[in-house]
């Protein structure tokens, strides 16, 4: 049987979607590399009641992780929580206690705070709460974790408590996989294998298709369509390697030319091949207002082959930054194919760039027509010897939505231009 776990993210922040949740799906692959199957991720609120049923839900894992509601405030009650459905009561840890409040003091200073004694006391025992038995994780900022497994006696996983902000959560992950009981609840994981297909222009149904004509023993397929991609998720075991392999073999029969990759996504393809051929790019974008570029540099070493962007969103920027003529806008519009190609030439002499690409469209709610509903996004990308790969499409959705697909639909334009395979 394969080691399972459970995680839970407490906090009525993310639960409300005020915070986006990146503790749970970071928890969950770092588990996997571990070989460690993860049944289940449950966000709660800060309710004792909701964090209690979380955990009894998850009680015949063999691990249980939560992240939040260790600090000082009255609805961080994830530690004496979990003692009690631990069965190990609570009770202030005085060395922790010091240890806690000399973090805080020294926080303070450095940052100039002043707050009320007896407050900031109260919040440091709060924090320096144990459950009897329970090993402490030291603070990687004012909050320690903890292993609590279950009192004698008593069945359960093992439950490692953890601090919800992601930065303390991670820097204290590595003591809490060495922590004893945590060795003790994954012994016995094997290997859990993940890999990646990337399609670009199959339908989930013509997928579907493919895959009910075999079967695969061992793997668990999973697919999912993202802005146009679609990405085939395969979990197994090392046993199962053939039966991947096989399957690789039929999705690139059937669906060859729109596989794009076995395992980078769109992005390190980009990045990659603008690299290996020592290409650059520039963007002018109106629509999406630089978040092309924005994308383009939020992996490392990406200064190497992109030179910069343009947000041209004014007609008069068009003009005056990249060299959008006033008559062919007069002609034919901001929005049309013709200004998305000036826009991907202007980019591209405007930085001395290799490539140029841009973007131009109605990202909405309003300002459609009949000729150019919400939606309407003309694309272009200009090549080091000048060929054109012109697009035009309506996208669906919210603004941001539109917005998001173009950027995604921009960047298969240059993996066309640069690698060729499924047009964009």
């Amino acid at each position: 049987m394969a080691v399972r776990a459970g995680i839970v993210v407490t906090g009525t922040e993310v639960l409300t979607g005020r915070v986006a949740d990146r503790n749970g799906p970071w928890l969950a692959e770092e588990l996997r590399r571990l070989g460690v199957d993860v049944g289940a991720v449950l966000v709660v609120g800060d309710r004792p009641a909701d964090l209690r049923g979380a955990l009894r839900f998850l009680a015949g894992e063999d691990l249980v992780i939560t992240t939040g509601g260790l600090g000082p405030t009255a609805d961080d009650l994830t530690a004496e929580v979990v003692g009690e459905v631990q069965g190990r009561p609570s009770a202030v840890d005085p060395t922790l206690e010091r240890e806690i409040a000399a973090i805080v003091e020294r926080l303070m200073a450095r940052r100039g705070w002043r707050a009320d004694p007896e407050a900031t006391a109260a919040g440091v025992r709060k924090q320096a709460l144990v459950p009897d038995g329970a090993a402490v994780l030291a603070p990687v900022g004012t909050a320690p974790g903890l292993v609590v497994p279950p009192a004698d006696g008593r069945d359960g996983p093992v439950v490692v408590v953890l601090p919800g902000p992601p930065s303390e959560l991670q820097g204290m992950w590595p003591a809490a996989l060495a922590a004893a009981p945590v060795q003790a609840a994954l012994a016995g994981r094997e290997e859990l294998r993940q890999e990646t297909l990337r399609l670009w222009g199959t339908l989930e149904s013509q997928l579907a298709a493919t895959l009910r004509q075999a079967e695969f023993p061992g793997l668990e397929v999973t697919t999912c369509l993202r802005d146009g991609e679609l990405e085939i998720v395969t979990r197994f075991g090392p046993d199962a390697q053939p039966e991947y392999d096989r399957l690789v073999a039929a999705v690139t029969e059937a669906h060859g030319p729109t596989l794009f990759s076995t395992g980078p996504t769109v992005d390190e393809v980009v990045a990659s091949a603008f690299a290996d051929r020592g290409l650059t790019v520039a963007t002018a974008e109106s629509c999406t207002s630089g978040l092309l570029v924005a994308r383009l540099t939020e992996r490392a070493g990406s200064s190497a082959w992109v030179l910069g962007g343009v947000a041209s969103y004014a007609n008069s920027a068009k003009e005056a930054l990249v060299g959008v003529p006033a008559e062919l806008l007069a002609a034919h519009g901001a929005v049309s194919p013709q200004v998305a190609a000036a826009l991907a030439d202007g980019a591209r002499a405007r930085f001395g760039a290799d490539v140029g690409i841009g973007i131009t469209g109605i990202a909405g709610p309003g300002g459609g027509s009949a000729d150019k509903p919400v939606g309407t996004v003309h694309l272009c990308a200009v090549g080091p010897s000048s060929e054109r790969l012109p697009r035009s499409v309506v996208l669906p959705g919210s603004r941001s939505a539109v917005r998001e697909r173009s950027v995604s639909l921009a960047v298969h334009l240059l993996r066309q231009l640069l690698l060729g395979g499924p047009p964009a």
